[in-house]
C-alpha cells in the first residue's frame, strides 16, 4: 500500500509543478494540462462497475 500511496504523491507533486510552471511562463496549455492531470490524479480509481449508473440489459 505504501507504493500507491508515494506513486499518487509523486504524480500529484509532478503535475502540480507543471501547473506553477504554466502559470509562471505564462503557457495557458501546460497550465491546463497540468490542471487537467492534477484532476485525473485526485480522482479515485474503481475497479468494476459504478453502483449508480444503471445496467444496460
Amino acid at each position: 500500500m505504501a507504493e500507491t500511496s508515494n506513486s499518487t504523491s509523486t504524480k500529484a507533486l509532478k503535475v502540480s509543478v507543471e501547473e506553477a510552471f504554466g502559470k509562471l511562463t505564462g503557457n495557458d496549455r501546460v497550465e491546463a494540462e497540468g490542471r487537467h492531470q492534477k484532476r485525473d490524479a485526485n480522482r479515485p480509481e474503481v475497479d468494476g462497475p459504478r453502483a449508480d449508473k444503471p445496467r444496460a440489459d
